[in-house]
């Protein structure tokens, strides 16, 4: 009942009625030039014998023969209840204006009549558009579902291929292993054979040679035993699985690229105030213990996705940086470096601040700090606010840069640098970490801008990597 007075409502509120009978419409037709609506009978009424047919609403120009059927319309006037038409038919009898004299009537109630019609035309293209639309959306919607499905298929195809490739390489690695540890077992056990029977041979000789004069006494020794081991050539292995490891990883990330977000301590963002400042004690810090003298000025510094070239990938949670063979597809950034080089997010501007560097695995690398407003083609070192200390492979050798002058360090490529940044002194100090640390050189520093860890990449040809090791507070 509700639903039908809401209906009826809505009825009264539009205007259904031709401008030339006034009554509901019959068999609407819609005008080819000015979109108008009418009776066909009316509309071929009014303009029959005319040389010239125009709307009598608007003037506007039109041919009957071009005359449209507005069904939206007719829907709608068939929602008319029954007792309206039913009033309709009672008055049909009584006289009514022609069709000529209704049309040449400008009355304000004409002029609404049509604008309602206008009204009912624009809607009803609306609701066209609208299904046109969500047609197009669900065509799109099932599009994307199944490129998807492929896309995952692929995925899970890919990383099976690679899963079994894996596993196969550690069956082979592993008998190979136990194949050289039964051999060095059977050669060990057969050395020891031998020097029994050999031991045996010298007490005989022993017993023998205590009854013959001391000329004639043996003056031999027991064979050289050779030392079996098998250091070497489980270091072979040991090198070739992170060989495999270290290429796996490059594919993925060529092949597969997704942006691990990194972990940040809850006080990576607070600068320590003082070199002085009391180290964390050592029941709050579960992880095992560095025994660096620099520790307890440690900060959790990670690599900056916008600030990082498009060929270097970076992984392990924003703490590794390699060569990759193809360019990476990070987002769009105004500071991408033009360079092999990254800087990472975190800055400082005062207080003691330590991190460490893993380089062992690159013959051409640069580790050092930059103004933020180094250049996207601005080296390393080569600035008046960068430094650096650098291993260029082809030379085989350590130096320092600042405002592209060198100094040549004359010490052995580091395995891992130490940074140590003491801004309160205004000093940059690179140290080359080991079972101590050891200096390799130190930069008096002359700025009050933040400063951020830098590093440098040479040679995009070969694979080689850096690594932001953890280094703990003690």
């Amino acid at each position: 009942m509700a639903a039908a007075e809401g209906l009826d409502g809505l009825l009264g509120e539009l205007d259904l009625s031709c401008s030339c009978c006034l009554q509901h419409f019959t068999d609407p037709v819609r005008l080819s030039g000015c979109g108008h609506n009418f009776c066909r009978a009316c509309i071929t009424q009014y303009g029959r014998g005319k040389q010239r047919v125009s709307c009598p609403l608007c003037r506007e120009g039109f041919d009957l023969k071009d005359l449209q059927p507005n069904r939206e319309l007719a829907v709608l006037v068939s929602l008319v209840p029954l007792w309206v038409k039913e009033e309709e038919l009672k008055t049909q009898d009584e006289p009514k204006p022609s069709g000529a004299v209704a049309c040449n009537d400008w009355s304000s109630a004409g002029r609404r009549a049509g604008e309602k019609e206008e009204e009912i035309w624009d809607i009803s293209k609306q609701l066209e558009m609208a299904t046109e639309t969500i047609q197009l959306l669900r065509e799109d919607l099932i599009k994307a579902k199944e490129h998807a499905s492929q896309i995952k298929s692929q995925v899970a195809k890919d990383f099976y291929c690679m899963k079994e490739y894996v596993e196969r390489q550690e069956r082979n690695t592993l008998m190979f292993i136990e194949q050289e540890q039964k051999a060095a077992e059977e050669k060990t056990e057969e050395t020891i054979h031998q020097l029994c029977v050999d031991m045996n041979n010298l007490l005989d000789i022993k017993a023998e040679t205590n009854n013959l004069p001391d000329r004639h006494r043996y003056k031999g020794s027991p064979s050289r035993v050779n030392k079996i081991t098998l250091d070497e050539k489980l270091h072979v292995v040991k090198s070739a699985v992170e060989d495999l490891k270290r290429k796996l990883e490059i594919l993925l990330l060529e092949k597969y690229t997704w942006k691990l977000p990194p972990v940040q301590s809850p006080d990576s963002n607070q600068e320590k105030s003082a070199c002085s400042s009391s180290p964390e004690p050592e029941a709050q810090n579960p992880k095992p213990v560095v025994s660096s003298q620099f520790s307890q000025w440690a900060d959790d510094v990670t690599f900056d996705l916008s600030r990082v070239h498009e060929r270097l990938a970076v992984t392990a949670q924003n703490r590794k940086v390699m060569v990759s063979s193809n360019p990476i597809d990070y987002k769009p950034s105004p500071n991408r470096f033009c360079i092999s080089q990254v800087t990472c997010s975190q800055s400082f501007s005062t207080g003691c601040h330590y991190w460490e560097v893993i380089t062992k695995d690159s013959d051409g690398w640069a580790v050092g700090v930059a103004h933020n407003m180094i250049g996207r083609r601005d080296k390393l070192g080569r600035t008046e606010h960068s430094w650096c200390i650098e291993w260029l492979g082809a030379k085989k050798q350590l130096s320092a840069w600042h405002r592209d002058q060198e100094t040549l360090l004359h010490k052995d490529k580091p395995v891992k640098v130490g940074v140590l940044l003491e801004l309160q002194k205004m000093t940059l100090s690179f140290y080359s970490i080991t079972d101590k640390e050891v200096l390799l050189h130190a930069f008096e520093i002359n700025t009050s801008d933040p400063l951020y860890p830098a590093f440098w990449l040479y040679n995009l040809e070969k694979n080689g990597s850096l690594t932001i090791s953890s280094t703990n507070r003690r």
